[in-house]
């Protein structure tokens, strides 16, 4: 493969690509961490979500089940923080490999139980740090090793996709794509930005598409931004999509949180989100993102499966 500079072959359409070429918005699933501690699961930091795949896989399989009844067709792995670096923070033993395996398990389980084969598994991949604390971006070394480890667990563990989530910088977006594009499975790259459209490490949007696109990466995202807000970031990428020879054939999609506009929530500081954005309203800003073309729709933090469920029926889809 070539470098992220340079234009690596594209590799053949996966489920995905399939997916979205019915032409209609896909349906992502809600959030995961904030849904655990909403159902009184322990989501202490530093392991947020990763703790329930130990205490309460019961839960994160139950989550999984509810957002397909509420009509998701993709639902999304509980590996945000299921890194080495995650648990090295925490002063525990490596449980990485072991927990990322169990919450592939955990999503396959989900979808065979509800007999609905065609629903895909995206496996997550977060920033290393703390998406809020751009500074804390590791060095490209890290990155590289890190990220490919993760990617690689996934991979085999058998997900459909990987969906690289939430990256704030420049440097950390090209690193975690270049890592997925090496497992040879599709894979999603969600972007996270101010209010103003920049990331929100405060690079332009345009630059972290400039370096990824080369890649082929099956679709770009805007994730964790209110819908109040998503204008702004979802105009900067289309605007440097359509710059760049991947604009007709990009996906892009969407998937907002729900908390007080500009009250972010911090890995670090363990601050609650608060609701902003009910389903009913969440939809009808589904809505309009499907009236702009938005091929994936879906809910970030302190979405439920009734927003997604609300998002289902705005979209036309029985569930």
């Amino acid at each position: 493969m070539k470098s992220s500079t340079g234009h690596a072959n594209k590799p053949a359409p996966g489920p995905l690509a399939h997916l979205l070429s019915l032409r209609r918005p896909a349906i992502l699933d809600g959030a995961m961490g904030t849904e655990l501690a909403r159902r009184g699961e322990d989501t202490a930091l530093p392991l947020w979500s990763a703790g329930p795949l130990e205490s309460a896989p019961d839960a994160v399989r139950r989550i999984h089940a509810d957002y397909i009844a509420a009509g998701a067709e993709i639902i999304t792995t509980d590996t945000f923080r299921t890194t080495r670096r995650t648990f090295g923070r925490a002063g525990l033993a490596d449980r990485s490999a072991q927990l990322t395996a169990r919450a592939v398990t955990l999503a396959r389980e989900a979808r065979e139980a509800s007999g609905r084969a065609d629903v895909l598994i995206a496996g997550s991949i977060a920033p290393l740090e703390d998406c809020y604390h751009p500074e804390l971006v590791p060095p490209d070394a890290a990155l590289t090793e890190e990220h490919a480890e993760l990617a690689g667990r996934l991979a085999d563990a058998g997900v459909d996709f990987l969906l690289l989530e939430s990256m704030g910088t420049v440097r950390e977006a090209g690193a975690a794509a270049a890592a997925a594009r090496t497992t040879g499975r599709e894979f999603v790259v969600s972007l996270l930005c101010k209010t103003n459209g920049a990331l929100y490490g405060g690079e332009p949007v345009a630059e972290a598409v400039r370096l990824v696109a080369p890649l082929h990466p099956a679709a770009f995202a805007i994730n964790c931004v209110s819908p109040r807000h998503m204008s702004a970031p979802l105009a900067r990428l289309r605007a440097a999509l359509a710059a760049t020879a991947a604009a007709v054939e990009t996906p892009v999609g969407v998937y907002g949180n729900v908390g007080i506009p500009g009250a972010e929530i911090s890995m670090d500081d363990g601050q609650s989100i608060i609701e902003d954005v009910g389903p009913r309203e969440y939809a009808a800003f589904a809505g309009e993102w499907m009236r702009l073309g938005v091929a994936i729709v879906g809910g970030c933090c302190g979405t439920t499966p009734e927003h997604i469920r609300a998002v289902a029926h705005r979209l036309g889809r029985s569930v």
